[in-house]
C-alpha cells in the first residue's frame, strides 16, 4: 500500500529531532544565554527542542531528560486520539508476547491461595508438564528463595518464574500425601498463549468456540477448533467474542473468511495517509452456509467488532448480547531506536455497509475512557431502549435491515447484564477469595470421588454441589467473619454452587470443564440454543 510522505509531526521524527536538539544543546549551550535553533518550517517543533535544551542547563533541579522525553512523546500521542499511545521498553515485552501468542517460562497456570503459589494446571506440552508438575502442587521455594508465606503477588510470581528459553530454575514442590518436598529442575521454554479459551460440542449439532483475543496464532487455532468440531458433527456454531478486546486486523479478516462466500467485503480501511484498502472473502472457508450465532458485549472491541459487523451486514448470522465497545480506529505499531514503541492511529475501519463504529471522542477527554462505565449508570446494560445512537448514522444490511454506526455494534437480540445471585454478602465472599480457597480444599479431600468422572461432559451432566457441601462453605465464611443474612445467602446460593462446580471442573478438565458448567445458565447461550432449535 503506497503511503504519503509523513509530516514532521510524525512521533518518530519528533523523537529524533528532540534527541538531536538536546545533543546540540549539550555542546553549544551557554548558561543564561539564549540559543537560536533554526526553524524547520512548522514553528512548533523548534520551540519544544529549544525549551528542553534550555531546561537541561538552567532548571533549579537536575532533570532526567530521558524520562522527560518519554513524557513528551506519550502526551503528544495521547492528545491525538484515545488509542494512539507510547509503549515503554519495560511494557513492550508483555504486549508483544500477548499478541505473538507465546512467552518464555516454565508453563504453569497458577493462583495464590493462602499466600502460597498453587498450580491450577501445567500448560499442555510445556516444560512443567514434561517434568511431572501436577495440578494442586504448591510451589514453596524457587532456587534459594522462599516464595510461600512471604506476600508474593501475581506480578512477583511472573517475574520469578518467567525467563529466557534455555535457562534453568529449581522448584521445590509440596504435594498432597507426600511427606518431603519434591525437587524439579526445569528448563524454561517457549510457552503458547492461546487465543481460544475453549471449543466443544454443546450437543450433537451445536459447537461452541470462545475466543479471548486476535493474536498471531488465532487463525491456526481457530481453524483447528473449527475442523475438530465439524468432524464431530457440528452444523451450528456459537462464536463467543464477549470481553474480547481485539488484536490483529488480519486475524479478524481470516476468521470472517471462514463464514462468507467468495468475493464479499469483510472490512475496508482508509486514512488521510493510507489509501482505501478493501478486504474480501476467498473461496476457502469451512463454514460458509451453516448456522452461526455471535455473542458480544461491552467488552468486545476492535477486531471483535470487525467480525460481528461483517456477519451482521451480510446477514450471515445472528448477533446476540449487548452493544460493543465502539473502537473503529486502526493502529500501526512502530519500533523506536531505543527499543520502545508507539502505536499510531493511521486509518479508520468500516464494515461492509459503510459504517464506522468508532464511538465519539474529543482530544484529551476523560469522558471517552469513562463511557463504558456510564453504560452501567444510564441503564443501557439492562434496558435496550437506553441505547442512544444518532438516527443520522443509519445503514442497511444486505437484506435491508437497519443497523447503526458511530457507537459499536448493536446486537440483533439484546440480552441484559445478568445480576442474578448478586448480594453484598457475595461481594464480601469474592473479595476475600473464599470460593477459590474452598475449591482447593475440596479437591484435596475428594480426589478419589472426582477421579471417577472420565470427561468434562460426564462431570457436567452428573456432578452437583450437594447441600452439606454448600452448608460447609457457609460455615467457613462465618469463621472468617463474613456473615450474610438468610435472604442474602439464599439469593446467592445458586450462583455460588455454579461457581464451585465450575472451578472444580476447571481443575480437573481445564477450560472445557469450566465453561461447560458456567454456560449452562448463561442467558446468551440459552438464547443462542433456543434460536438454533427454532431454525433446525
Amino acid at each position: 500500500m503506497q503511503n504519503k510522505k509523513p509530516s514532521i509531526k510524525n512521533p518518530f521524527l519528533i523523537l529524533f529531532t528532540l534527541t538531536l536538539g538536546i545533543y546540540i544543546g549539550k555542546y553549544l549551550a551557554v548558561p543564561n544565554q539564549y540559543i537560536q535553533i533554526s526553524n524547520t518550517g512548522t514553528g512548533e517543533l523548534p520551540k519544544l527542542v529549544e525549551l528542553l535544551s534550555y531546561l537541561e542547563f538552567n532548571y533549579v533541579d537536575a532533570i532526567d531528560l530521558d524520562s522527560l522525553q518519554e513524557e513528551v512523546i506519550a502526551s503528544t500521542l495521547e492528545s491525538l486520539d484515545p488509542h494512539s499511545s507510547y509503549i515503554p521498553i519495560e511494557e513492550l515485552q508483555d504486549i508483544t508476547e500477548s499478541m505473538q501468542g507465546n512467552f518464555e517460562g516454565i508453563g504453569v497456570q497458577f493462583q495464590i491461595i493462602k499466600d502460597t503459589i498453587v498450580v491450577i494446571s501445567p500448560i499442555s506440552g510445556g516444560p512443567s508438564q514434561r517434568k511431572g508438575i501436577q495440578a494442586g502442587d504448591k510451589i514453596v521455594k524457587v532456587d534459594t528463595m522462599n516464595v510461600a508465606g512471604v506476600g508474593f503477588t501475581n506480578k512477583d510470581v511472573l517475574k520469578t518464574l518467567k525467563g529466557d528459553k534455555g535457562t534453568k530454575v529449581l522448584l521445590f514442590i509440596k504435594r498432597k500425601n507426600v511427606d518431603r518436598l519434591l525437587e524439579f529442575n526445569i528448563t524454561r521454554d517457549k510457552i503458547p498463549i492461546t487465543s481460544i479459551d475453549v471449543s466443544y460440542m454443546v450437543n450433537d449439532q451445536v459447537g461452541y468456540i470462545k475466543v479471548n483475543r486476535f493474536s498471531g496464532t488465532t487463525e491456526e487455532e481457530f481453524i483447528s477448533a473449527l475442523d475438530d468440531l465439524i468432524s464431530k458433527g457440528m452444523n451450528k456454531l456459537i462464536l463467543d467474542l464477549r470481553s474480547n478486546p481485539g488484536g490483529y486486523l488480519s486475524a479478524a479478516i481470516n476468521m470472517v473468511d471462514e463464514f462468507l462466500p467468495k468475493g464479499k467485503t469483510i472490512v475496508y480501511t482508509e486514512g488521510a495517509f493510507r489509501n482505501k484498502q478493501i478486504y474480501k472473502s476467498s473461496n476457502y472457508g469451512r463454514f460458509k452456509k451453516e448456522k452461526l450465532i455471535v455473542l458480544i458485549d461491552e467488552g468486545s472491541a476492535s477486531a471483535s467488532e470487525i467480525v460481528a459487523g461483517a456477519i451482521q451486514d451480510h446477514d450471515r448470522g445472528t448477533i446476540i448480547g449487548r452493544r460493543t465497545f465502539g473502537k473503529g480506529l486502526v493502529q500501526e505499531q512502530n519500533q523506536m531506536s531505543d527499543g520502545a514503541a508507539f502505536r499510531l492511529t493511521t486509518a479508520r475501519y468500516y464494515t461492509p455497509s459503510g459504517r464506522c463504529i468508532q464511538k465519539p471522542y474529543t482530544k484529551n477527554s476523560d469522558d471517552y475512557q469513562k463511557e463504558s462505565l456510564k453504560r452501567y449508570s444510564n441503564g443501557e446494560l439492562y434496558h435496550k431502549d437506553s441505547i442512544k445512537i444518532a438516527d443520522s448514522l443509519k445503514f442497511y444490511t444486505h437484506e435491508g435491515r437497519i443497523v447503526f454506526g458511530g457507537g459499536g455494534i448493536s446486537p440483533d437480540y439484546f440480552i441484559p447484564l445478568d445480576t442474578t445471585g448478586r448480594s453484598d454478602w457475595l461481594y464480601d465472599v469474592l473479595s476475600e477469595n473464599m470460593i477459590n480457597t474452598f475449591v482447593f480444599d475440596y479437591i484435596d479431600a475428594h480426589k478419589k470421588e472426582l477421579s471417577k468422572y472420565k470427561s468434562a461432559a460426564e462431570f457436567d451432566d452428573k456432578f452437583n454441589i450437594k447441600e452439606p457441601v454448600f452448608n460447609n462453605f457457609i460455615e467457613i465464611t462465618k469463621d472468617k467473619g463474613i456473615n450474610g443474612s438468610t435472604s442474602e445467602i439464599e439469593t446467592s446460593k445458586d450462583w455460588i454452587n455454579m461457581r464451585l462446580k465450575a472451578l472444580i471442573a476447571r481443575h480437573q478438565w481445564s477450560e472445557e470443564g469450566f465453561y461447560r458448567a458456567v454456560n449452562n445458565d448463561d442467558r446468551m447461550i440459552v438464547k443462542a440454543l433456543n434460536l438454533h432449535l427454532m431454525k433446525h
